[in-house]
């Protein structure tokens, strides 16, 4: 990986642990085990995902077994004892699977995870066939980049487009992922744009915003009356009077 991670294909893992639609229920368990992987997806012979098979689906046969099913039955669906009768990975998996394409940001990724309640993705190309795998760790991965990098992409993309005609420059911090934005703007309009922009910089945990509005200009003539005062007259010897 090269260069700043910001889709899939930046962070996922390349080499995946894949099962036939065929392979038997006990070398799907001594796969998983040996590789020290959670899931694996199901390929047909081109190389096509067909669905995963998860650690969750194996462990249905744990649940149901030793009469358990005549105490839960009634609290499991069709597909939970389906796949507890299962016995090839074509039986057990998932279908259809839920996937990812390589050039999908990492908040799309993240989002989809979220949505389907997965810890992995496969990864495919246009035609549906497998390159790689993402998990929620590999997702993190941005969230490890420099505070400086952070800070000088900030300035570099986001504040010239905004506040380049400012007479006083906003100026950036970075500590922790936290970005930390002080300075004066002439206009407060600008100010959510600029804190949503910087959120979606990669790497930015969270934005601390203290713009604030333009100083305001003193008084030209400081014996100019206040709006809606009574005016006063002056004496000869400088005091006033009404």
């Amino acid at each position: 990986m090269t260069g700043i991670p910001s889709v899939v294909g930046d962070v996922m893992t390349r080499t995946v642990v894949t099962l036939q639609r065929g392979a038997a229920f006990k070398d799907i368990v001594k796969t998983m085990r040996r590789r020290r992987v959670g899931a694996a997806p199901v390929l047909d012979d081109d190389g096509h995902v067909m669905g995963v098979v998860s650690e969750a689906d194996l462990l249905r046969k744990e649940e149901l077994r030793d009469g358990v099913p005549g105490r839960y039955a009634g609290f499991l669906c069709a597909d939970d004892l389906t796949t507890a009768a299962a016995v090839t990975a074509g039986e057990l998996m998932n279908t259809p699977a839920v996937s990812v394409r390589a050039d999908a940001t990492l908040p799309q990724a993240a989002r989809t995870m979220a949505r389907h309640g997965v810890k992995r993705l496969p990864v495919v190309d246009a035609q549906g066939v497998l390159v790689g795998i993402v998990s929620r760790s590999d997702l993190l991965t941005v969230f490890l980049r420099d505070d400086e990098q952070i800070a000088e992409e900030i300035r570099r993309d986001v504040l010239p487009h905004l506040f380049a005609a400012e007479a006083e420059p906003v100026r950036v911090r970075v500590r922790d992922g936290v970005v930390t934005l002080t300075g004066r703007v002439s206009d407060t309009a600008l100010v959510p744009v600029a804190v949503g922009w910087v959120r979606g910089v990669e790497g930015v945990v969270d934005v601390d915003c203290a713009l604030a509005g333009p100083r305001r200009r003193p008084d030209l003539d400081p014996d100019l009356p206040v709006a809606g005062a009574t005016p006063r007259t002056r004496t000869a010897q400088g005091g006033a009077r009404p």
